[in-house]
């Protein structure tokens, strides 16, 4: 049996769990959503961006930055790293009161994705 899958465009169909690294808010309802390799800007609606700041991935860590806790790879000196350290994945600056708590969460993400790999 021969199944074809579904090809999508990033570019076009953009799932903010999955493919999201993180997204700042510009002027006037423009959002630039930064992937592992790609940056797309889309204006978006007041409504619409308030219910991408409600999601419970994403963690704000300036005012006009949220990040995707699930896409962090590690943290270290103030910077979060989504892929390796020494690798040319996208990376952001961070505060010191900002990067205890997204360890938190971090480490709290971990646990539980370990605590549904054990129960299976």
């Amino acid at each position: 049996m021969i199944v074809a899958l579904k090809e999508r465009n990033v570019y076009e169909e953009i799932d903010l769990e999955a493919d999201v690294l993180y997204f700042k808010i510009g002027s006037q309802g423009l959002v630039s959503f930064h992937g592992r390799n790609y940056n797309r800007k889309k204006k978006l609606s007041a409504a619409e961006i308030g219910q991408l700041t409600e999601k419970n991935n994403f963690f704000q860590i300036s005012t006009n930055c949220f990040i995707n806790i699930s896409k962090i790879k590690s943290i270290a000196s103030n910077t979060i790293y989504f892929g390796t350290a020494q690798s040319d994945a996208k990376q952001l600056p961070v505060n010191r009161r900002k990067r205890f708590v997204i360890e938190q969460l971090f480490t709290q993400r971990l646990k539980n994705s370990e605590g549904r790999t054990s129960n299976t």
